[in-house]
């Protein structure tokens, strides 16, 4: 269980703020915690969803051992961003995973965009960017049983109202925020809500199987598409030209070879824009 229990913070993220700001049942819970480990681990931990029970929320103020994919740490400074997990039981195949984070990450750039009026875009396969400047990413856990998802943890954070000053020197100059590019300070209940709003969508889409109109819309937001791009996964470099985005959300790249490759993971470096229009 977390350090502190459910709370809200002082600029009214609280549950009622979020809640009154959506429209449909479907969220259950949603919990506000002051300090967790990871909200993740939280969503993870709660009791299985199963029977009337659809989904819950998970929003922290700050997080002690926050995560970002590869095991690496996602660094927040309390108060000021959003920090957030949805525990869900997709009963989907462990294959089709990925659409969780697409929604997600789908989800939080509709907002953001709506929210800022910024071109927030998608960096392959799970970053938010703006202006190739990191503006949030998604992580997203699964649990299996047989050949189904039984439990799933997708976390979104997201850079709000910090500031480079607020981020440790090493990334100040990679990362941004809707602070930072604005000027101006944001609602966080107002754009967690429509996050989850956005999601319910999507996540309904991805179950009932209908993928393909959410890879239409990765491809429209897709920071990658078109650019050379550089891929690291388990040691293996692949380089080349960011073609396409297959019907499973895996990245097709042109080598120098003129053979394509299909890549499911890894850490992506994108180059010079060679073909805009491929997005």
């Amino acid at each position: 269980m977390p350090e502190h229990g459910p709370s809200s913070s002082p600029d009214d993220l609280s549950a009622a703020n979020i809640r009154a700001g959506l429209k449909s049942g479907f969220w259950d819970e949603i919990l506000c915690y002051l300090s967790v480990s990871s909200s993740n681990d939280i969503a993870l931990s709660l009791p299985e969803i199963s029977g009337p029970r659809t989904a819950s929320v998970i929003i922290a103020e700050q997080q002690e051992k926050g995560r970002g994919r590869l095991g690496r740490t996602w660094v927040s400074p309390p108060g000021l961003n959003i920090c957030m997990s949805m525990a869900l039981a997709p009963d989907i195949e462990p294959a089709h995973a990925a659409f969780l984070t697409i929604s997600a990450a789908l989800a939080a750039a509709s907002a953001l965009r709506q929210e800022s009026g910024l071109a927030v875009l998608l960096k392959w396969p799970n970053d938010l960017v703006v202006a190739d400047r990191k503006l949030g990413g998604i992580l997203t856990e699964i649990r299996t049983e047989g050949r189904s998802i039984r439990k799933a943890a997708v976390g979104i954070g997201l850079n709000i109202n910090s500031s480079s000053a607020d981020l440790p020197a090493e990334i100040a100059c990679l990362a941004t925020s809707l602070f930072s590019e604005t000027g101006r300070r944001f609602d966080r209940a107002r754009i967690i809500s429509e996050i989850l709003k956005g999601f319910e969508l999507r996540y309904n889409m991805v179950r009932a199987g209908n993928r393909g109109s959410l890879i239409s819309e990765l491809k429209g937001l897709s920071s990658s598409l078109g650019r050379q791009v550089k891929v690291m996964d388990n040691g293996l470099v692949t380089e080349g030209l960011a073609e396409d985005i297959d019907d499973e959300g895996l990245l097709i790249v042109r080598l120098a070879s003129g053979l394509r490759k299909r890549i499911g993971n890894g850490d992506l470096t994108e180059g010079r824009l060679f073909n805009a229009a491929l997005r």
